[in-house]
């Protein structure tokens, strides 16, 4: 049967709590196992992070989609200084999946792109779970081009399942506004980073993600459709889901080795949503690192230089 979620964590802390008790049944019946419980409680430590260094892939897209990982909202209001959020797309209405605005990071104006997702039920149904509609997409496109006006780097969370399937999305252009997004990124006269920081899902990450840098959690996946969805089209059987997430290669690690990813963010062991502090200080050092090595770059190199790392996806040496 396949796992529906990552409960590892929540084994531990029964075996701590387990621990606890008998440590307080050792000391009420006066005899001490102090020592052995602290071998005990190091060995467990010990075990924790060796597993968590050899996460198959299917762990690691269920420990991407935990509610409680830090999301765009979060990175944005820890690192970002004189933060204004912007609203709708001048055409239809406001998507409230899309987070989108003007921000300061360490001096520097940003324009400042990312999914949002909710932590509970009212917020994801708020949110519509992540998932844009035409008008978030179109909303996206209008930053961009203001960004290219007013030569503000780009900085982009990503953290979707995909755009949203239905179909009033289907009948307001859903296909269209993410292509739209898709060129625009591609040619954009403005440095982009982007940070996958959970689940990056079909063409709604795709959009973006085409920038100069992509960053990766150590627990985020990224990929052209869910393994879901994958197992369902090619093998027509949802129980081979795990199969499937170890063969698209959707791991930040699996990305990094085949050069579609720049570099990886360690996360603190147990995940993200664990360590909220750890997890946005290594966020900061990356974003602070590479922003400003593409900051530096000549804008034509730097355009070329995208193009080519474009191209070269999927490109292979036998």
């Amino acid at each position: 049967m396949v796992k529906r979620q990552f409960d590892y964590e929540q084994k531990i802390k029964d075996l701590k709590g387990k621990l606890e008790e008998l440590n307080d049944l050792s000391k009420n019946m006066q005899f001490d196992l102090s020592n052995e419980i602290e071998i005990l409680e190091q060995k467990i430590q010990e075990d924790r992070e060796t597993r968590y260094q050899n996460l198959e892939p299917w762990e690691k897209v269920l420990l991407s989609r935990n509610p409680e990982r830090p999301g765009a909202v979060d990175y944005i209001a820890a690192l970002c200084d004189d933060w204004v959020e912007l609203h709708g797309d001048r055409c239809f209405s406001e998507d409230a999946a899309i987070i989108a605005g003007i921000g300061s990071f360490e001096g520097q104006p940003l324009t400042i792109l990312g999914y949002r997702k909710g932590k509970n039920t009212k917020e994801n149904l708020l949110f519509n779970f992540g998932m844009p509609n035409p008008e978030g997409y179109r909303k996206i496109e209008r930053l961009l081009r203001q960004a290219e006006k007013f030569n503000r780097p780009v900085l982009t969370f990503i953290d979707t399942p995909g755009a949203y399937p239905g179909i009033g999305a289907e009948e307001r252009g859903q296909a269209w506004s993410i292509s739209k997004v898709l060129m625009t990124m591609a040619s954009l006269k403005v440095p982009v980073l982007a940070v996958v920081t959970g689940e990056g899902g079909s063409g709604g990450a795709l959009t973006l993600a085409v920038s100069d840098r992509l960053l990766m959690l150590s627990n985020a996946v990224f990929s052209v459709a869910t393994p879901e969805a994958c197992a369902s089209i090619l093998w027509k059987d949802l129980e081979r889901v795990e199969e499937m997430a170890m063969a698209m290669k959707i791991t930040a690690q699996d990305l990094f080795g085949l050069d579609i990813v720049d570099e990886i963010i360690a996360e603190p062991v147990g995940g993200a949503h664990l360590n909220y502090e750890a997890t946005i200080a290594e966020v900061k050092t990356a974003i602070k690192k590479h922003l400003s090595d593409i900051i530096a770059r000549d804008r034509d190199e730097l355009l070329a230089e995208r193009y080519r790392k474009l191209r070269n996806i999927g490109r292979f040496n036998e």
